[in-house]
């Protein structure tokens, strides 16, 4: 009996001790100094920490001066901690609770940039320019972030970034369309691939593989036995791209 009393006591010593490890750093902090202490973090690249800090203050203030702030630090502390799921999710949240909030142009960019930053594995990382055979279902998600930013705030301070990396996009996104389009191809399903060519030069169009597109188009309706159609195709490309058009695609 002895025995189990003092195996009671020593667990509730280990219990309390273990209470105390966890006590909680920001007790009796003003929420200025919770702010400063994860911006402090933020800026020194404790991102767990600041991710911490900044969820403690939103809780514990959450109609404080900083709460909305702490909202959308969050969001850029986990992607700067490479987190990109949480980001988006965190962003998402800023968006909808604030949509009048002149941050929300911010909070668009992050979500683009999020999951752009998704796309940077291992094979875009030994292959930077074939990120299109991969899944791209982030950079379908980021371009629509940053087509929405642009949409909706077109003079946004982070319009110009968001442009740039959209032509970055639009051409890896047009390229994967090729890509699957040339599988079709291959397959002999040839009204696939006039669909999938159709898509790059309605949805992404402008990019860098229009060309291409056209060519590939071309191609397929001579296999159908779409001569009328071949023809016309041709002939927009001659009219775009004079004395380089030759009907056939590569690849």
């Amino acid at each position: 009996m002895r025995f189990w009393r003092y195996a009671a006591l020593t667990a509730l010593i280990l219990a309390l001790a273990g209470c105390a490890s966890t006590r909680d750093p920001t007790q009796g902090w003003s929420p200025e100094r919770i702010y400063n202490e994860a911006h402090q973090a933020l800026t020194g690249g404790d991102y767990t920490k600041a991710i911490n800090y900044f969820q403690t203050l939103e809780g514990r203030y959450p109609f404080g001066r900083y709460a909305q702030q702490a909202q959308l630090e969050i969001a850029y502390a986990y992607y700067r901690n490479s987190e990109p799921k949480s980001a988006i999710a965190a962003a998402q949240r800023f968006i909808n609770e604030h949509p009048r909030s002149p941050h929300v142009d911010y909070a668009y960019y992050l979500m683009g940039l999020s999951d752009f930053q998704s796309t940077s594995g291992i094979v875009a990382f030994f292959r930077p320019n074939s990120a299109y055979e991969v899944d791209v279902t982030p950079l379908r998600k980021s371009f629509l972030a940053f087509k929405t930013l642009l949409e909706k705030f077109p003079h946004s301070r982070y319009a110009p970034d968001a442009r740039k990396r959209m032509v970055y996009l639009r051409n890896q996104l047009a390229a994967h369309e090729l890509y699957v389009a040339r599988y079709y191809m291959r397959r002999g399903a040839y009204v696939a691939v006039v669909n999938r060519c159709k898509d790059v030069l309605t949805t992404y169009a402008g990019s860098s593989h229009t060309l291409r597109a056209l060519n590939m188009m071309a191609e397929a309706y001579d296999k159908l036995g779409m001569n009328e159609l071949a023809k016309q195709t041709r002939e927009v490309i001659k009219l775009n791209q004079p004395g380089k058009a030759n009907g056939k695609t590569k690849g």
